[in-house]
């Protein structure tokens, strides 16, 4: 059956918060009068969270929920609950009550308003430095790559229209750049500042090395999903590039020669047969590529559902 909203709860080791989480989510919804549901994806906890999850279930009809045997990652816990989830809105928030569920009402109203996807904004974060200021940086790099501005890509606070949700690859540490990718697919991308509190129980799941794999992804989200590059182009700008300077350095030798100079192995000589080896390997890597992109099916092109 389907309902009008989902309430999407990926959880690794959050069994002291979930209870309190649930009932406020209950609270929340049953005011709204729209008919929903809370569907929690148990990343594979070692915590109890799948007993909490049990135990919840039998006095609240409205929640559902899948285990993981073992920890496979947020992006593996959201891309199942998008496809578990049965309403025409989903709402996407995290376990450890740090977001806050009264914010449901107020997401699901811009939703309203034509937006595709809307992105929470913890304008007041209450997170210690060492994770708000590495986090601004990476927004920072983030809006200049994706072309879309956001103050807060990987707010775990968002909402989306179903069809949105599904279209988007959610695989690897892809999840902190949905309104990317939603955005680089023609959907409507908006954020609105939202609530943001401590943390009351547990224990941040987030270490240093996180950011080092965000700007990684950021480089395979860029490459990869943006559809502005293909391989050919990508590649064969750098092999261009160095095919240029090495083949200048060929030609002042050329020069050189012509002009009654003996030639001498210099090293400049081998920097400049060094370069001109590179560049042919880039056009060739990007020959393959175009190849390999050749060979997949073709893209899957996304019309608005009010067109």
């Amino acid at each position: 059956m389907n309902v009008d909203v989902s309430v999407v709860v990926p959880a690794f080791n959050e069994a002291e918060s979930l209870p309190e989480l649930a009932e406020r989510v209950r609270g929340v919804l049953t005011g709204t009068g729209r008919s929903w549901e809370l569907v929690v994806v148990d990343d594979g906890s070692t915590d109890g969270t799948l007993e909490v999850l049990k135990r919840l279930g039998a006095s609240i009809p409205e929640l559902r929920f899948r285990s993981f045997l073992r920890n496979y990652g947020k992006a593996a816990a959201l891309d199942v609950a998008f496809g578990e989830a049965r309403g025409g809105f989903i709402i996407t928030m995290d376990a450890d009550l740090q977001d806050d569920p009264g914010e449901i009402p107020t997401l699901l109203a811009k939703l309203d308003e034509g937006w595709d996807l809307v992105s929470g904004w913890k304008r007041v974060r209450h997170d210690p430095l060492s994770k708000t200021l590495p986090s601004k940086v990476f927004n920072a790099t983030v809006s200049a790559f994706a072309g879309v501005r956001l103050h807060d890509f990987n707010c775990g606070l968002k909402a989306y229209r179903a069809a949105t949700a599904r279209s988007l690859p959610v695989y690897g540490e892809l999840h902190r750049f949905l309104p990317a990718l939603a955005h680089w697919q023609g959907y409507r991308v908006t954020e609105i500042p939202v609530l943001h509190h401590a943390r009351i129980h547990g224990r941040s799941k987030y270490g240093a090395n996180r950011f080092v794999n965000g700007f990684l992804d950021l480089l395979t989200v860029t490459f990869v999903h943006s559809g502005k590059h293909s391989p050919l182009h990508f590649f064969g700008r750098v092999g261009l590039l160095l095919g240029t300077i090495g083949g200048g350095i060929f030609l002042a030798f050329v020069v050189s020669w012509g002009l009654g100079h003996p030639v001498r192995m210099r090293p400049i000589f081998f920097i400049g047969l060094i370069l001109i080896i590179l560049a042919i390997q880039f056009i060739s890597l990007g020959l393959l590529g175009e190849l390999v992109v050749k060979g997949q099916a073709r893209t899957p092109y996304q019309f608005r559902e009010d067109a």
